[in-house]
């Protein structure tokens, strides 16, 4: 195996975080890993709502941090919340003047809709619908136009190097048939979530958690990773029945539809949350078990928009509009088939704002990254913020990191799963870790997941699912996404689980002094 010395951060992924990190630690060298060409191996690209911010008049970044800390079900790090939303307007405006197209209204203002939980319209969009793609599409053009960014758009994260005191030291990277050694004395984890641990998902396949388990293997502390948020409006393709064929990452049917008016109604036409008109609005945890809930009913959930959005449907919401015309419907007159799926891991690794884990030379940022401020139920459109305000810092932090003197190091390896097993992963996910569980089927699930794991020791889908499963399990309570039919009650004390891997499991140093 190659081994390359490194002399600034190296960063693993090439989203929202990972580039803003990749940016800020100029004049550092920077070497950024992705598995595919950027742009195409990240969720970033996916998002649409949008980015929250304090940007209106009536509005405040304490009002925002409000908002946060009561979404995230008393998880959410009020000083975390606050260093977020205090960051807000700074990281929209950095972002404005990398290209950013942030939609206007005509007097130059930024325009802002209104999602689900939010006291106060404060999400900035990008063409109604193309957040996502179009702010990463201004970072990937920085990234490539700075000359201290090195890109290997064809490396998969294989494996930490760790040296004897427990630092991380680097890591192993996989360039077609070649394995890369690489020595830094950074490593920033921007791996994204665990979404393609489940069929469906709303984020590309092929985020399926090895960040979160290699960091857990190097001795990092693992936060809540019992807590996935569902989207509740991902667009079904098909309504056949609950077990028909899904296309993943299923396209969404944004939030903000329903900022604008759009209403959830099962198939007779009767609404699923009730007739106020901010029935809607609610948290997602909340809207996601209501759509759940008319599935397994057998009543169906739809997003009429028929009425709230209409004929503005193709300039306000393209991106909604062009998937569903792609299945034969015209969200425009008829309303739109959804389905609750994996959207958004909450947990993760145990990060602080700067990205800093409890292992020292690792870093987290993006999804990957449990910081505290999602808590218990993710606040809609805060996920690209922190993305792009925690990530910047990451990326200052990082630049200043040296290594320190040789030390024998170990490789902390890990696998794929075949696909055939990673299908079986993914549906016991879909059926017994999804928007409701219980006992029996985490336990099901737990059993059969280790069946997997006897097959594939080191297989890094198998090590996450396990990480949240036994946390779901060990949580008997009901709490924001985490939803327990046989403890359906939250607990009066709200409490993290935290998860660290027992000292006499971590392997010994294996290689030479680096």
């Amino acid at each position: 195996m190659r081994t390359l010395r490194h002399e600034g951060p190296l960063i693993i992924g090439g989203g929202l975080a990972g580039l803003s990190a990749a940016l800020e630690a100029a004049p550092a060298p920077v070497l950024v890993a992705t598995p595919a060409t950027l742009l195409e191996a990240c969720a970033s690209a996916w998002a649409q709502g949008g980015m929250a911010a304090a940007l209106a008049e009536d509005d405040t970044s304490g009002l925002h941090a409000e908002d946060t800390v009561a979404a995230g079900a008393g998880l959410v790090e009020p000083e975390r919340a606050r260093a977020l939303t205090d960051a807000a307007r700074e990281t929209i405006e950095w972002l404005d003047r990398l290209g950013a197209p942030f939609d206007r209204e005509v007097d130059g203002h930024y325009h802002l809709s209104r999602e689900a939980a939010h006291s106060r319209a404060r999400v900035a969009r990008v063409g109604g619908d193309g957040a996502g793609r179009a702010i990463l599409s201004a970072l990937v053009t920085a990234v490539r136009a700075s000359p201290h960014v090195v890109l290997w758009e064809d490396a998969r994260l294989t494996g930490l190097v760790r040296d004897a005191d427990g630092r991380v030291r680097g890591a192993i990277l996989t360039r077609g048939e070649r394995r890369v050694r690489v020595i830094a004395p950074a490593v920033i984890l921007a791996t994204g979530g665990i979404g393609g641990l489940y069929g469906r998902t709303t984020t590309p396949a092929a985020l399926q958690g090895a960040g979160m388990a290699l960091a857990w293997q190097a001795g990092a502390e693992i936060l809540d990773p019992e807590f996935v948020q569902f989207h509740p409006t991902a667009i079904r393709l098909t309504t056949a029945g609950p077990d028909s064929d899904l296309v993943s990452p299923l396209p969404l049917a944004t939030e903000a539809l329903r900022g604008e008016g759009a209403r959830l109604v099962d198939r007779a036409g009767r609404y699923l949350l009730g007739e106020e008109d901010s029935a809607d609005l609610a948290p997602r945890d909340q809207v996601a078990r209501a759509v759940h809930a008319a599935e397994m009913e057998g009543r169906g959930a739809f997003l009429d928009a028929t009425q709230a959005i209409g004929a503005a449907f193709p300039t306000a919401f393209p991106a909604v509009y062009a998937a569903c015309m792609r299945m034969g419907l015209d969200p425009r007159t008829q309303p739109i088939p959804v389905v609750a799926a994996a959207h958004y891991h909450m947990g993760g690794i145990a990060a602080d704002a700067d990205g800093r884990t409890t292992v020292e030379g690792l870093y987290a940022v993006g999804e990957c990254a449990a910081t505290g401020v999602h808590g218990a139920n993710r606040l809609a459109s805060n996920s690209l913020l922190e993305a792009a305000a925690f990530g910047r810092r990451a990326g200052r932090m990082a630049r200043a990191e040296t290594l320190p003197g040789p030390s024998p190091l170990v490789e902390i390896m890990g696998t794929d799963l075949p696909e055939v097993d990673l299908a079986r992963a993914r549906d016991l996910m879909d059926h017994h870790v999804g928007v409701v569980r219980d006992a029996e089927g985490l336990t099901t699930a737990l059993a059969e997941l280790s069946v997997i794991e006897a097959r594939h020791p080191k297989a890094l889908p198998v090590v996450a699912a396990t990480l949240v499963v036994r946390a779901a399990l060990a949580r008997e309570e009901s709490r924001g996404g985490h939803y327990r039919a046989d403890y359906p009650d939250t607990l009066a004390e709200a409490r993290h689980s935290r998860v660290v891997r027992d000292a006499d499991e971590v392997p010994q140093p294996l290689l030479a002094a680096e």
